[in-house]
């Protein structure tokens, strides 16, 4: 089963597929080498420097808007528990497209709730255009993200080798295509075309995406995510696709324009993850929502835990 999403700005592609043997189990290399060898001195593109210059005006002009905010919200984001818990259930249990197939859903019925439940092991490879310090940059940054989703959510997410690795985060420029594209068939060998197209195809529009793949057993137990983020991005881009769709590939899959403040919005008004979304991924993970959960029945529960998450009814 696969359910997709994509986004105008700063783009999510997911996708929900039945995985099966998708948990390597041979650690043969260091955590160090996930963050790959020294490169060779790479002479970027005229494509590839069209396209940082194109990225470095748009986060210019964000911020200049007021975007891309990195304080996480305060008095002028307030929100309340039934905000809290209507943002939760929009976010959680709904999806833009329908499962299997790339086309807009017309029904508007909830899904049920996904997320991992065994250990999220997380992997960053880079494309042999990406410079050493940007690795060292984008490197760090998914390790200190992973941490503090360990800690918001109380799931084992870790750093580990590639080769062990179920959540792979991918760097790859312009002049990595052919590269991405192998290493996208290394670990999901049984890619749907749809998916392998919509990668292989990635417009300028598309920032960033992410696939999620379910266990053959259990369309709603996420047991692979696969995040690619575009290397041209400034530092602010890059991080914010970090935050996104490594949030994303938890299983908060959909975004809400009531939802404030909060990166699971199309309107680019935060760069990095909220105190809100916290709060989202925190009840997402609570044991008293279960894996496969139908939103009738989860509703009660999501309003319990918003009230306890805010202190409010």
């Amino acid at each position: 089963m696969r359910w997709v999403k994509q986004r105008k700005t700063i783009a999510t592609l997911s996708a929900l597929v039945a995985l099966a043997g998708c948990m390597p189990t041979s650690q043969t290399t260091s955590p160090s080498r996930a963050i790959a060898p020294q490169p060779a001195i790479h002479t970027p593109s005229d494509s590839t420097l069209a396209l940082a210059r194109y990225y470095g005006n748009l986060q210019a002009d964000l911020l200049t808007q007021g975007l891309l905010r990195t304080d996480g919200g305060g008095v002028d984001t307030p929100y309340s528990a039934r905000q809290l818990a209507q943002n939760y259930e929009t976010i959680a249990f709904y999806d833009e497209y329908e499962s299997g197939s790339w086309k807009r859903r017309q029904d508007g019925a909830p899904s049920k709730l996904r997320r991992w439940s065994v250990p999220v092991k997380v992997a960053v490879e880079f494309g042999n255009s990406v410079p050493v310090e940007q690795r060292q940059l984008d490197g760090t940054n998914v390790r200190l993200f992973a941490e503090r989703l360990a800690r918001v959510t109380n799931h084992p997410i870790r750093m580990a080798p590639q080769d062990s690795a179920n959540f792979n985060v991918l760097f790859m420029g312009y002049d990595d295509h052919g590269q991405m594209m192998q290493r996208l068939r290394q670990i999901v060998p049984q890619m749907d075309p749809g998916s392998f197209r919509v990668i292989e195809t990635m417009p300028r529009s598309t920032h960033c995406l992410m696939l999620s793949y379910s266990a053959k057993h259990n369309a709603h137990d996420i047991r692979r995510s696969i995040v690619v983020i575009r290397a041209e991005h400034p530092d602010i881009l890059r991080k914010s696709c970090v935050h996104e769709e490594m949030a994303q590939g938890l299983g908060l899959i959909n975004d809400s324009l009531e939802a404030r403040p909060s990166i699971f919005n199309d309107n680019d008004e935060f760069a990095f993850l909220t105190t809100h979304d916290e709060q989202l991924l925190r009840m997402h993970y609570d044991p008293r929502l279960r894996i496969g959960m139908g939103l009738e029945e989860a509703r009660p529960i999501i309003a319990q835990l918003a009230r306890a998450a805010t202190g409010g009814s």
